[in-house]
């Protein structure tokens, strides 16, 4: 009887032995538990990665992005005399810039006449308003600049040869209402040109450089 007994727990230990190794299976299914732990992890999809490139991998994946290039509002071309002007014209042709292209005269360095203006309204519409409120003080002597100078969008209440004659003007408009006029001198005009481009990407600035580049004393710089 004792013999049964011994024999019989020697048996159900080894028994738990076995299914705690795996060597049994789980009731849930056949599969010995290294057979399912190689089925989990695809052993045979595993591929080993150098140290380098996981490194550049990370590295790339946390850079920023590369920001977006925003056209500049205006760049200016200067100073040319005429021949050169006209030379550089010629060579701008083939952008077809249209409108986005224009030229002036560079000021002078000699005081020519004084304007009584209001400064820049920032746009066609906004001057368009600020000459209605001129008409409707009784004002109509005025005109509205729209050439690409520092003064477009401004307004013009008269041009004096003399400083005493456009305050006398500027006081006259404030006792009518006027608010916001100032005085200030006009420079002659010099025999200097200049070109402005608007909406000028990446691509037009290096194409407009590339001709700058052929005239050796002309610069380039940022305007309004």
């Amino acid at each position: 009887m004792l013999k049964f007994i011994f024999w019989s727990l020697l048996a159900v230990n080894a028994a738990l032995f076995a299914y705690g190794r795996g060597y049994l299976g789980h009731f849930s299914g056949n599969e010995h538990e290294p057979e399912r732990l190689l089925n989990q992890l695809n052993a045979d999809k595993l591929a080993i990665i150098p140290a380098e490139k996981a490194n550049a991998v990370s590295v790339a994946a946390a850079a920023p992005a590369a920001p977006d290039v925003k056209p500049e509002a205006c760049l200016e071309i200067a100073s040319f005399v005429l021949a050169d002007a006209r030379r550089f014209e010629n060579q701008l042709e083939p952008l077809k810039l249209g409108d986005r292209q224009s030229r002036h005269n560079l000021p002078g360095s000699e005081v020519s006449s004084y304007i009584v203006y209001i400064p820049p309204q920032g746009s066609k519409e906004g001057a368009d308003k600020k000459a209605g409120e001129l008409r409707a003080l009784g004002i109509s002597n005025y005109f509205v600049m729209s050439d690409a100078s520092p003064l477009r969008w401004g307004i013009s209440l008269g041009v004096f040869k003399t400083e005493g004659a456009a305050q006398n003007q500027l006081a006259a408009l404030m006792k009518q209402g006027v608010r916001t006029a100032r005085v200030a001198p006009r420079m002659s005009g010099s025999k200097l040109l200049a070109y402005q481009f608007r909406d000028v990407d990446a691509d037009l600035k290096a194409r407009l450089e590339k001709i700058r580049a052929g005239f050796p004393n002309a610069e380039t710089r940022s305007c309004k």
